[in-house]
């Protein structure tokens, strides 16, 4: 048997339905896992594996802010639009 299977037999035989800090290490490892699996990254050299991963949380890091910046700002304009068409007159001030 491969290391690969031996991990995830050991990770699927778990005793207890408890959440002990041993069975979340095991699944947060597993997630980690699976993640440079599916990005290829487990082939990258390390240097090209921290650039993979520093590009990939800058973006989600902008994609974050910009949605927590203008998302509330797109929605205040859709109600303001709606309530127009619908003929309720909100009371908030711009």
């Amino acid at each position: 048997m491969t290391m690969c299977t031996l991990y995830l037999d050991r990770l699927c035989n778990l005793e207890e339905p408890t959440m002990d800090f041993r069975h979340v290490k095991n699944y947060l490892s597993w997630l980690y896992y699976q993640y440079q699996i599916i990005s290829c990254c487990a082939v990258l050299e390390p240097w090209e594996q921290s650039m993979f991963n520093t590009i990939l949380l800058t973006i989600f890091a902008m994609v974050v802010y910009t949605a927590y910046v203008f998302i509330p700002i797109h929605v205040r304009l859709a109600w303001e639009f709606f309530s127009k068409i619908c003929g309720y007159h909100s009371t908030i001030s711009s």
